[in-house]
C-alpha cells in the first residue's frame, strides 16, 4: 500500500491566492467608502444647515459606531445617529431610521442639528 501524495505543494499558491483575494477585497471595500464619504460631501455643499461633516461623523461615531443599521438594545433607538421614530419623522423621515440609505440619515441628521443644535445628542453632541 502506497502513503497518499502530499498537497503541500500547492500549500503555498493557494496561501497566495487567498491572500490576494482578501487585499483585493479590502481595496474595493476602500474604494466604496470614499466614494461614499465623496457623495455625502457633495450633498453636504447644497446643505443649508451650516453644520459641518465633522460634527456629523462625530456625532455618528459615538453615537452607533457609525453604523447606519444600528440598532439600540431596546429598540427605542435606531440608525447611525440613533434617531427615536418621533424625531425621525420629525425632521421629515418615515420609515424605520435604520432602514433608510445612509446618505438620508446623514440630510435629516443635519436638519435636526440646524434646528436644535446638540441638545438631541446630550452625550455624543
Amino acid at each position: 500500500m502506497t502513503a497518499p501524495a502530499k498537497a503541500s505543494v500547492l500549500d503555498a499558491p493557494a496561501r497566495h491566492f487567498r491572500h490576494a483575494i482578501h487585499v483585493t477585497v479590502e481595496r474595493m471595500e476602500a474604494a466604496r467608502r470614499a466614494q461614499a464619504r465623496r457623495e455625502r460631501q457633495r450633498l453636504y455643499a447644497a446643505l443649508p444647515s451650516g453644520v459641518s461633516m465633522a460634527t456629523l461623523e462625530s456625532i455618528a461615531s459615538c453615537e452607533s459606531g457609525g453604523d447606519p443599521t444600528a440598532i439600540s438594545s431596546d429598540g427605542a433607538y435606531r440608525g447611525k445617529y440613533q434617531f427615536d421614530f418621533g424625531t425621525w419623522e420629525s425632521v421629515g423621515g418615515s420609515g424605520d431610521p435604520a432602514a433608510a440609505p445612509e446618505a438620508e440619515q446623514d440630510y435629516r441628521a443635519a436638519l435636526l442639528y440646524s434646528q436644535a443644535g446638540s441638545s438631541p445628542w446630550p452625550i455624543c453632541g
